[in-house]
């Protein structure tokens, strides 16, 4: 079996391509943090992982997830063999991804600073239209105790 689920940190916008036949195609890295800290200083560690979108979730998460946004994923590793431009070959691993999740409100992305416009629309030239407009989500009010959950 090949699962990954990952939480962390986006530490850029995701990129957004499109291949030559038109599939879209996002690029975009995870801080994940370990569940342990080091040794010398106790600083806790994190690794970078590279991730990588394709189709829907693609657009998806280009238009609505930016650098610093805590992010949840899951997909399956990928491992590529490939040779550089000296030709020697390289190896090279990363996520790729099924589901993006939202792992934040919008008033603790708010709080930290992180501003997510309710579309990016100048990134597709594929005249793409989403299911999925800013209306369609509404914010909980977080201070109502008759959540069913």
């Amino acid at each position: 079996m090949n699962q990954i689920v990952l939480m962390g940190r986006m530490t850029r916008d995701p990129e957004l391509r499109h291949t030559q036949s038109g599939t879209a195609v996002a690029s975009f890295t995870l801080a994940v943090d370990r569940p342990f800290s080091s040794r010398d200083g106790g600083e806790r560690q994190a690794d970078f992982i590279d991730c990588v979108a394709w189709r829907n979730t693609a657009e998806f998460v280009s238009k609505y997830f930016v650098k610093g946004q805590m992010t949840a994923v899951t997909g399956r590793l990928q491992i590529r063999d490939w040779t550089d431009k000296e030709g020697g070959k390289r190896r090279s691993a990363e996520v790729v991804v099924d589901n993006v999740y939202f792992t934040e409100s919008k008033k603790s992305r708010e709080a930290a600073g992180y501003t997510v416009p309710a579309a990016r629309t100048d990134d597709f030239d594929s005249g793409y239209t989403s299911p999925v407009t800013g209306s369609d989500f509404e914010e909980l009010d977080e201070s109502d105790g008759d959540l069913p959950f």
